[in-house]
């Protein structure tokens, strides 16, 4: 005896729709392959407002600190750098390489309100700390209201 079975053509496309999810979340949980195997990466950067400037933080851990270049150009904030693969252990002892080496760069377009001549940078414990002043004209003004009175 046959048993009829309604067709749900959803479910062949919610199946393709999984399988697909599941291979863009492997890859971008393994990261994009450099040519010599190693996976290509950037920094996760926080930036935020702090009273008179913006605040950047990047975490650049391991990296020297004459490996790290900073430009700022027609307002484009831009932060390169490279991690070096360690050269002191060769690759035949590793048995896993999961941190990413080579390297990497970031930009951030910068509002208008940035005085760029003013900009300075920290680098402690691997973070990467840049002080962003705003122009004065871009800073917060108190406008004090004076009360006039009209007696006629």
């Amino acid at each position: 005896m046959k048993t009829i079975t309604r067709w749900d053509p959803y479910s062949t496309f919610n199946a393709l729709r999984d399988q697909v999810n599941h291979l863009f979340e492997d890859a971008a949980f393994r990261g994009s392959h450099t040519e010599s195997g190693l996976t290509a990466w950037a920094p996760a950067v926080d930036i935020y407002e702090n009273g008179n400037e913006l605040v950047v933080k990047a975490d650049v851990p391991e990296i020297d600190q004459k490996d790290l270049d900073i430009r700022v150009e027609n307002n484009l904030l831009t932060i390169r750098g490279e991690r070096k693969f360690e050269k002191n252990i060769s690759e035949e002892n590793y048995l896993r390489v999961e941190r990413a080496y080579g390297s990497f760069s970031r930009s951030f377009t910068l509002p208008n309100t940035v005085n760029t001549e003013g900009i300075s940078a920290q680098y402690a414990n691997g973070v990467l700390t840049l002080h962003l002043p705003k122009r004065e004209e871009a800073k917060p003004k108190q406008i004090q209201v004076k009360v006039t009175s009209n007696n006629h």
